[in-house]
């Protein structure tokens, strides 16, 4: 679709219509995956809900392929598409704290890193990602596991209600009052069921937290990894912590000689008596000899962007991710196996733990039906040379592929890639049926499909 096609489209927006004609194509059209290089007709750069109507009856009404973007984070590129027109929420970052309700309403358009600087004035915060560049809105509609998950649930428990336009141009309210049935889905189903502008959560009061970032060599990985699976089986929900698997990074806390090396790491905080923070902390440090580590207090929004600085926009990359019931010997000898061969220093391997509050949420009170594992491991491969494309590729693809013996159905839809689509269902589980009928009710033709797509019943 040219550019003069577009311009019905462009007089009904009060935000930018980019096209490829435009100077700023490239950069509009562009995700965090550098790997992925689409062209899609058109970039809306949306200014308010009103874009948001015009863009889904446009793209409906001729036919285009239909794009969201919020963070953009998104490793399969969803967040552009080829010949389609892109709703893109990359001006709405605004976030409204109300401190008496201990809630927070926030645009689509929004990071974690946004939401959290918002929030921590006032000392409260929710369940978010790891990464605080990562959007909100693909996060959340997800699941979203973070470091709060095992005391406040993922982020979807925390949702109290989303503003979305449907495939139709309506918009509709969703809670847990109002069209309940798009609620509930949108609570893990993904971007399936229609465009979300914006999403209001519950917050708790997290301020100064006790953080720790704990680097060991390889060779004490399985004593670490082994100690730590039993350790969480009976640390409080206040301890949240994920172990996993990099390449040492250039951290002034870490000497040179572990730059660049295959590292265990330890990474996580205490929420509970600050004065106990220390005391928690020093089984890590007592079980095996560290390479280096950060212990101490700081604010919950400066770890979750520690790894931010690491991973900049435009790298490759390719994730996969299942769940596990249990860290069992054979997934640790997995881990060992693979991630003692990390490419890259961007490159995240990471064991998330989610019980604790995620598992007091029944499996079919939300689309998210994986609430009996224990844990979620994912494979996080980033790099900077697309030469390195087929190694790296057959790296992750061949992990993801020895720890399968020993997982549970699924893995976390946010860490999915894009040959990833066959395992759609096994991910829902009894809970796709539910989802394809929800979906059948508000985009019977599938609109919303540059997704881990939910196909119509």
């Amino acid at each position: 679709m040219n550019g003069t096609a577009l311009d019905g489209l462009r007089e009904q927006l009060r935000g930018q219509l980019v096209t490829p004609s435009d100077p700023d194509y490239d950069s509009a059209r562009a995700v965090y995956n550098g790997m992925i290089d689409k062209h899609p007709a058109g970039v809306v750069r949306v200014a308010q809900v009103a874009d948001v109507i015009a863009s889904v009856n446009f793209a409906r009404d001729n036919s285009l392929p239909l794009a969201i973007r919020g963070g953009g984070h998104s490793a399969p590129g969803f967040g552009t598409w080829d010949d389609a027109l892109v709703i893109d929420f990359v001006n709405r970052t605004g976030v409204r704290v109300d401190p008496e309700a201990g809630t927070a309403r926030a645009e689509a358009g929004t990071t974690w890193a946004d939401f959290n600087h918002a929030t921590h004035a006032f000392g409260l915060a929710t369940t978010g990602g790891i990464v605080g560049s990562t959007g909100i809105a693909g996060l959340t509609l997800g699941g979203g596991i973070g470091y709060l998950a095992r005391k406040h649930g993922l982020s979807c428990d925390n949702l109290i209600s989303a503003d979305v336009v449907t495939a139709d141009g309506k918009f509709l309210v969703a809670s847990e009052t109002q069209n309940e049935d798009l609620f509930w889905a949108l609570r893990g189903g993904g971007g399936n069921f229609g465009v979300v502008t914006s999403l209001e959560y519950k917050l708790h009061p997290v301020d100064m937290v006790h953080a720790a970032i704990i680097i060991y060599s390889m060779e004490h990985a399985d004593t670490v990894a082994k100690f730590y699976r039993d350790y969480m089986d009976t640390a409080p929900e206040d301890f949240g912590a994920f172990v996993g698997f990099h390449q040492g990074p250039p951290v002034p806390f870490l000497p040179e000689e572990w730059h660049g090396k295959p590292v265990c790491v330890v990474i996580g905080m205490w929420t509970g008596d600050p004065s106990e923070g220390a005391a928690r902390w020093q089984p890590f440090l007592d079980v095996a000899p560290v390479a280096g580590s950060m212990v101490g207090p700081m604010p919950y929004p400066a770890l979750n962007s520690a790894f931010d600085p690491l991973l900049p926009k435009g790298m490759q990359a390719y994730w996969k991710a299942d769940f596990l019931s249990e860290l069992n010997d054979g997934a640790i000898a997995a881990h060992l196996e693979y991630g003692s061969k990390v490419p890259s220093v961007q490159t995240s391997v990471h064991v998330y733990p989610i019980d604790g509050a995620v598992q007091r949420v029944g499996q079919t009170d939300t689309a998210f039906v994986n609430r009996g594992v224990k844990f979620s491991p994912v494979i996080a491969c980033m790099w900077n040379d697309p030469a390195d494309n087929e190694a790296n590729i057959d790296w992750v693809r061949s992990y993801a592929a020895a720890l399968r013996p020993h997982s549970s159905p699924g893995g976390y839809i946010g860490f999915m890639d894009g040959d990833d689509q066959g395992r759609i269902s096994e991910n829902y589980g009894v809970n796709y049926e539910r989802l394809q009928a929800v979906k059948s009710k508000y985009d019977p033709g599938n609109l919303f499909h540059v997704n881990q797509n939910i196909k119509p019943a």
